[in-house]
């Protein structure tokens, strides 16, 4: 079995096995949907509840607790996409990471943002605000027939671009980028490169010392484990210099002392600091961030990737034996699968497939105008 590093082909580690105990799943319920809503760890949960308990006796949190598990947190989070501690901030969601991104591109009149057909709103909505407001471009790059994304992307991508935007995943099928060699290309023309690896961090491998990206960005809540309200964002040493999108009390130079915040300071915390959101200390979802990331890097993304690619492909055999056609593992990504569904029966197959009952275990979606099924799987091993 193969795992893709930065969309590279490399042989897998040996994978994790079962994992179903971790987790708050019943028996008889087989959750297949990670790539829309996590389910949650015992140790997640755990976590949660002793966050609760403290943050209800405020007399027990103090003023250094205001910074410290934010900085577990950030090294955290650095360490599972290879990058360093000062280029991420705790932002609360991938379309505030998109507009810090906008708000620091010198974007004008006829630049080119180079965005995937069908791609996730958050990034495509920021960038048709950047249209109507400053004049850019969007150019969305659609597939040929037979053709790959990657290809794709290589086929539109040339001087006239300014910015490249994409994800690791498509969201609708789980196709897989090769950032790899878009970061390659991207870099030989002076693009700039946004990448959101919300359907990606967390379950594939990421090396942001490697892909260059001038921002990466995350959700929480997905792969990664976490809780709704805490996403990620990385940021490349040569935009850390530039303009958060608020301007809160911590993320300014010696909030850490208290007795002096009204001497009020314009130079900003180090690193990406900067960029944090206001309520990034939460006292309740920063430790069930770290229980999940020490959990993700205790098991090895590349483990997990390889566990997650041995369900995918009985999932994948078992389609094609009822005369489905499941996306090619050779394109795709190993936690998720786009299956296309047979002409004429598509609406039938849809319905049974979301009617809940004890023989449905999976749920499938149909996104954006491609006729196909996307099957998405949970962390643990049947």
């Amino acid at each position: 079995m193969t795992v893709r590093d930065n969309g590279r082909v490399q042989a897998a580690p040996e994978p994790l096995g079962p994992r179903r105990d971790e987790f708050d799943v019943p028996p008889g319920v087989a959750y297949f949907n990670t790539a829309s809503l996590c389910p949650l760890t015992h140790r997640v949960r755990d976590a949660a509840a002793d966050a609760l308990e403290r943050r209800a006796r405020p007399w027990t949190i103090a003023s250094a607790d205001w910074f410290s598990d934010v900085e577990i947190l950030r090294a955290l989070f650095a360490g599972l996409i290879g990058g360093e501690t000062e280029g991420v901030a705790l932002v609360p969601a991938t379309s505030y990471g998109f507009a810090v991104a906008a708000l620091n591109l010198d974007l004008g009149d006829g630049d080119r943002i180079l965005v995937l057909a069908e791609e996730y709103p958050s990034g495509v909505n920021t960038w048709r605000a950047a249209r109507s407001k400053r004049g850019v471009q969007i150019v969305t790059v659609e597939r040929a027939g037979g053709q790959s994304w990657t290809e794709a992307i290589l086929d539109a991508l040339d001087e006239r671009i300014t910015v490249v935007s994409v994800p690791n995943v498509h969201w609708t099928d789980g196709a897989l980028i090769e950032l790899d060699v878009v970061s390659t290309r991207a870099h030989e023309l002076g693009c700039a490169l946004i990448i959101d690896a919300s359907q990606s961090a967390g379950a594939l491998p990421l090396d942001v010392t490697q892909l260059d990206p001038d921002y990466l960005i995350t959700v929480g809540y997905k792969w990664l484990l976490g809780a709704f309200g805490l996403s990620y964002m990385y940021v490349a040493e040569r935009r850390r210099e530039g303009e958060p999108l608020e301007h809160n009390w911590i993320a300014r130079a010696d909030s850490q002392n208290f007795a002096r915040l009204v001497e009020y300071r314009d130079e900003f915390q180090p690193g990406a600091r900067r960029f944090d959101m206001g309520q990034a200390t939460s006292f309740h979802l920063v430790p069930m961030a770290i229980a999940a990331l020490e959990q993700l890097g205790g098991w090895g993304i590349g483990r997990i990737a390889a566990t997650l690619g041995e369900t995918t492909a009985v999932i994948a055999a078992g389609a094609e034996e009822i005369g489905l056609a499941p996306l090619s593992t050779d394109s795709g990504a190993p936690h998720m699968l786009g299956i296309a569904r047979p002409s004429g029966k598509s609406d039938a197959l849809a319905e049974a497939w979301r009617a809940p009952t004890a023989t449905s275990p999976c749920a499938v979606g149909r996104y954006g105008s491609r006729p196909t099924s996307t099957t998405r799987q949970r962390r643990s091993r049947r």
